[in-house]
């Protein structure tokens, strides 16, 4: 006799329940099927397994001493516990950022184009922001150059311009941009330490020397009693978007595209490129025209007598 592992489970479950009631309509009722449907189960059971589960013509209803076997053999494979189906993974992009990067504008057009893949921003400063990429804390990051490009793979944004920030009162306040000779002489703070801008400002709030940082930095700190004045013969800071070359998924293909200000329809995005091959799956083929077959002649319209 064939093994009830092999059985579908709902086959399985229809033969209990007529063993156990020893009666096709009641079972059928407490299944919620139709009596014929029962009846049918178990005669493809039996030409399955080879063997009578029910007395023929037994009134009422007998199992065989196969059709006890198989019932008990039956019941022990529906008692045992159903595996859970394994939880989808859901989709998401992490994206890192380090100060003084926006990212509300492609957060925005992401959440338009792909709202089932949620977009997660993480702030970052700028000494973790090599680190959180290599070590797997986030998928992409903005980040500031330089960084090491091992591995990586970076792609240029935009240069941010330096600005000095000083005192209300200093001399330079009065001009809207600035070289670095009209620097010289002051104390200047390292503005290479991005994650210590408040610290510095405080100090040239304090009177104590100047700052040039880049300009969103600047923004991002901005007080009362300081100004900034962009200067305008210092190279600025270079922001790009970086992520581990070996871990480049569609998703950050589309992020790329959607940072490049590609549109929804580019032939360079993933999802774009697949819609024409789905598009060909799903329409129907012609019918070959057979050789020497002759094809039907156009109607012609009547002609209206004159």
């Amino acid at each position: 006799m064939s093994s009830p592992d092999s059985i579908d489970p709902e086959r399985l479950r229809q033969f209990v329940a007529v063993a156990d009631e020893l009666h096709f309509a009641r079972a059928a009722r407490g299944l919620g099927i139709a009596r014929q449907r029962l009846s049918r189960t178990v005669i493809e059971l039996e030409q399955e397994l080879g063997e009578r589960l029910f007395v023929p013509g037994a009134q009422p209803t007998e199992l065989t001493a196969a059709g006890a076997a198989f019932r008990d053999r039956a019941r022990a494979v529906l008692a045992r516990p159903v595996p859970a189906a394994p939880v989808p993974e859901v989709v998401s992009l992490r994206v890192g950022f380090a100060p003084g990067v926006t990212v509300s504008k492609w957060e925005r057009i992401w959440g338009e184009r792909f709202p089932e893949v949620p977009l997660h921003t993480v702030p970052l400063t700028q000494a973790e922001q090599e680190r959180a990429l290599r070590a797997g804390e986030v998928d992409m990051c903005f980040v500031r150059l330089p960084v090491e490009r091992d591995g990586l793979s970076v792609i240029p944004l935009y240069t941010e311009l330096p600005v000095a920030v000083v005192p209300k009162e200093h001399p330079v306040a009065a001009y809207a941009e600035i070289a670095e000779a009209d620097l010289a002489g002051e104390q200047r703070h390292d503005g290479a330490d991005i994650d210590g801008a408040a610290g510095i400002l405080e100090l040239v709030a304090a009177g104590v020397g100047v700052a040039v940082l880049p300009h969103s930095i600047a923004r991002l700190h901005a007080r009362r009693d300081l100004v900034y004045r962009t200067v305008t013969d210092l190279p600025g800071t270079e922001v790009a978007l970086a992520w581990p070359s070996a871990a480049t998924t569609e998703p950050i293909e589309e992020f790329v595209g959607v940072v490049r200000g590609r549109t929804a329809r580019s032939t360079r995005s993933p999802s774009a490129r697949a819609e024409p091959a789905k598009a060909a799956r799903a329409q129907p083929k012609k019918a070959p025209v057979k050789k020497g077959a002759v094809r039907a002649a156009p109607k012609q319209g009547r002609r209206r007598g004159r």
